[in-house]
């Protein structure tokens, strides 16, 4: 199983903090974020590589992160070509892009690098591979329509399959809301190159291709009522921070076990 971050926003919402660091290197009770989500991994079994897919502004901070990470020999970066949010791929485009530069053909857990969740993985994988017929996405309750407006809504049925989903509502139906982990079996994989390449498709968050696959295809719901931080402005980031800050840390390494393999550096799907 491959595991990849997405990385390549600008977080504009988040500046000044991110005008020189990327969001997922910012630090989060004194640790930086994406470790915080390689803690989430630990003990997760068959992972054999860590994608981080970044834009050409960031990346050299990315380098500087992966020599220092103690899963530098997992870890490959990805450099999308990026300089400004204007010219920025989308993270569809992003997720086509490291497919095909790394050719990806196996099980691919897809996590968005401003993601703080605090339930096992494993049990995220459990259930996706119990409805490996379809991709799974992580769900989890907001616990207000108002909060719901800033993501992705979702509708499941009794059999947990994604009967609904809208990007950003203005009137949500429900608290529900996709939290920006995914999991594709192997053979959905060349799903999401054929809808990245689409004409007119919606290539910015990756709840677009959901809601277009959920009609098309197969989309299970996996709902977690753990801890869940959205890091999405200087409010919520504040928020995570002072909460992260006040406890002991936590989470262990990634498993040693871990097949180890030489870490890569692509530039836009050139070595």
């Amino acid at each position: 199983m491959k595991v990849l971050i997405l990385a390549a926003g600008y977080a504009v919402r988040l500046q000044p903090l991110t005008l020189s660091l990327p969001k997922p290197l910012l630090p989060i009770g004194g640790k930086k974020l994406i470790d915080r989500i390689l803690e989430r991994l630990a003990g997760t079994k068959g992972i054999d590589s860590i994608y981080v897919v970044s834009n050409h502004k960031f990346f050299n901070n990315f380098e500087e992160w992966a020599k220092s990470s103690p899963h530098s020999d997992k870890i490959s970066l990805i450099d999308d070509g990026t300089r400004t949010p204007e010219t920025r791929l989308g993270a569809i485009r992003d997720l086509g892009l490291s497919i095909k530069t790394k050719h990806i053909n196996d099980d691919l857990l897809v996590i968005a690098g401003d993601n703080l969740f605090h339930f096992e993985v494993k049990n995220f994988l459990k259930f996706a591979k119990s409805h490996s017929s379809g991709v799974s996405i992580a769900l989890y309750d907001v616990g207000s329509l108002e909060a719901a407006k800033r993501f992705g809504v979702v509708g499941i049925d009794k059999d947990k399959r994604v009967v609904e989903f809208e990007e950003k509502p203005q009137a949500p139906k429900s608290a529900l809301i996709s939290t920006g982990i995914y999991y594709f079996p192997k053979d959905k994989i060349s799903g999401i190159i054929k809808y990245a390449e689409r004409k007119g498709a919606k290539l910015d968050a990756p709840g677009y291709y959901i809601k277009w696959l959920s009609a098309n295809d197969k989309v299970y719901g996996f709902s977690f009522s753990e801890k869940w931080y959205d890091i999405g402005d200087i409010e919520s980031y504040k928020k995570a921070d002072e909460e992260y800050a006040k406890t002991p840390r936590c989470g262990l390494l990634l498993n040693r076990g871990l097949a180890r393999g030489k870490g890569r550096v692509e530039r836009n799907g050139r070595a």
